[in-house]
């Protein structure tokens, strides 16, 4: 019998990473999605027919309870979120609401409809905020500094809550910036690739950025949902922190992506006020050390080879629309 799982958030980029490696390692995968006139099916249309999609939301503990239900998975991967930190701080209360309560109701959903379900909760780098030490690993203080980083925390201690309380094989993956040409465009990484190519098309004369100083762990996203696989195939449950170990700048990631389209940043490149954030996270820096040894996981792509992917993929998205 092929193993079933359930994916929340499978229509972004993680989730389609994941259901295309939980579909080559045989399973039955199935797809949580809202019920929206705008839904966006554009990273899983290659395998769509393959994913059985099912109509749930986080904000309705009744419908994760039906869903669980009607197709019985033994893994639940929670990767649904309002998980644009900007946004945050212009919708604190729905990103508290999707990011931090929606796990509770998955959650309470697999503990009131089948206990032995193993579940994977998405947690963030961005629980450490303003880091409390350099690199940041599994037991680094919490400071987070967005709604989206609050609500991020409370998903992840409820998660150890109920791992304690009911006896679940509930684990969280705390996952450090992972990008691919998935992204979604309001992320940082996407948005100069994306940009690049518009400016090398001859579309934009200029990029408006924010803070360039800031500095991040950057991975593939295809690499990170292996480690999320590989937590829920573990004996017993536990929190990863999932990393490169590196630290990037987003004037590295600029300089990178222009070079990458044979362009001088420095002719395109504009600061703009409204791209700060109202508390920035300077520095980000995770270290995988137990997640290589305990999973046995590694990354495949550096963070050169992962911005030369995403540029070559948005000139190729960009030279197609324009045909």
């Amino acid at each position: 019998m092929a193993k079933r799982a359930l994916i929340t958030g499978v229509t972004g980029q993680d989730g389609s990473y994941l259901a295309e490696l939980l579909l080559d390692e045989g399973y039955e995968v199935s797809g949580m999605v809202r019920r929206s006139s705008t839904i966006n099916f554009e990273r899983i249309a290659h395998i769509q027919d393959r994913i059985n999609l099912v109509a749930g939301d986080l904000l309705d503990e009744v419908s994760m309870i039906n869903i669980l239900k009607e197709i019985r998975p033994q893994e639940v991967y929670n990767l649904a979120a309002q998980s644009f930190v900007q946004t945050s701080w212009n919708q604190p209360v729905l990103t508290g609401e999707t990011t931090a309560l929606g796990v509770t109701r998955v959650l309470d959903a697999v503990r009131t409809v089948d206990p032995e379900i193993r579940f994977y909760q998405a947690s963030s780098s961005e629980m450490f905020g303003k880091v409390q030490e350099v690199p940041q690993v599994e037991t680094t203080p919490f400071y987070p500094r967005s709604p989206y980083g609050v609500a991020k925390v409370y998903g992840h201690w409820i998660t150890v809550n109920y791992r304690e309380s009911y006896d679940l094989h509930a684990s969280s993956g705390i996952l450090f910036n992972h990008e691919s040409p998935r992204r979604g465009l309001e992320f940082v990484t996407r948005k100069v690739t994306h940009g690049v190519a518009r400016i090398a098309a001859g579309i934009d004369q200029t990029l408006a950025l924010g803070n360039l100083d800031a500095e991040r762990d950057w991975g593939f996203a295809q690499d990170y949902v292996r480690a999320m696989w590989l937590m829920l195939q573990q004996d017993q449950p536990d929190d990863y922190v999932v990393a490169t170990g590196e630290t990037h700048s987003v004037k590295e990631l600029v300089e990178l992506s222009f070079a990458a389209a044979d362009l001088d940043w420095e002719k395109h490149v504009v600061i703009d006020e409204r791209f700060l954030r109202p508390a920035e996270v300077d520095l980000l820096i995770g270290d995988p050390a137990k997640a290589e040894k305990t999973l046995g996981w590694h990354r495949d792509v550096d963070f050169p080879k992962l911005v030369q992917m995403m540029v070559e993929a948005d000139l190729a998205l960009v030279k197609s629309q324009q045909a």
